[in-house]
């Protein structure tokens, strides 16, 4: 590879994650119109690595692509959000399920320090660690780490594109949102309980999640594009 042809693929990969960062942290909004001009200027790059980078960011369901009329921001929703957790708990269960089964001491040390190197960093991130892409990073290797041992390859790769998804719905509610829950006693209760192979674990998780889902509307639902037509229905089946 050429320098000027490292230099295009460095300069369009990092276009591409400064418009995903955009995306998540809701500088560009929701349904937003993503106008060629006023991108090309604000990024200061070609039409063509532009449109490489928006394409990129809609196979990842960031973007939509309204053919000859250009890119929108994807739209976010309450059916979606449901859809999308609903979802999440029926595949996390089942492969925490299985892990508990068959999960041996290298499974459980990945927990213990997963949950170690993310509760340091909570601590020394502060109040609002939740807005740090680290600690976003350590709490993906934690909940990674409860499921790894489930022995299914198929059920991994839609977790890990479910788990990806819901990530926006979480950077709206950090953006907006003023205070947290006590995410870490959660994470402990739950790492416990997966050690232990307690059966309501399962039960555990499914209600992080959905408690997760529940404050994403009550911070972010004004982006929502159904917030007024549909009233949230995602109360736990347990």
């Amino acid at each position: 590879m050429d320098v000027v042809s490292a230099k295009g693929e460095t300069r369009a990969g990092d276009v591409l994650q400064r418009l995903r960062e955009d995306i998540l942290s809701c500088a560009l909004q929701p349904g937003e119109k993503l106008r060629f001009e006023a991108m090309r200027e604000r990024y200061e790059v070609s039409f063509s690595t532009l449109r490489e980078a928006l394409s990129r960011l809609t196979a990842e369901q960031l973007v939509v692509s309204e053919g000859q009329r250009g890119f929108v921001v994807a739209p976010v929703s309450i059916a979606d959000l449901e859809d999308l957790t609903n979802s999440r708990v029926l595949i996390e269960r089942e492969l925490l399920r299985l892990s508990m089964i068959y999960g041996d001491d290298a499974w459980e040390a990945a927990i213990l320090s997963s949950f170690y190197r993310m509760d340091r960093a909570q601590s020394r991130l502060g109040a609002h660690f939740y807005s740090s892409p680290e600690w976003a990073k350590l709490h993906g290797d934690f909940h990674l780490a409860l499921v790894q041992a489930g022995r299914s390859p198929i059920l991994q790769e839609i977790r890990h594109k479910l788990f990806e998804r819901s990530h926006r719905y979480r950077r709206i509610s950090a953006a907006f949102r003023t205070k947290w829950r006590p995410k870490a006693t959660e994470h402990k209760a739950i790492m416990d309980s997966a050690l232990d192979r307690l059966p309501e674990t399962l039960d555990l998780i499914e209600r992080h999640i959905r408690e997760t889902t529940v404050n994403v509307i009550e911070t972010g639902g004004h982006l929502f594009s159904d917030t007024a037509s549909a009233p949230p229905k995602i109360a736990a089946t347990m």
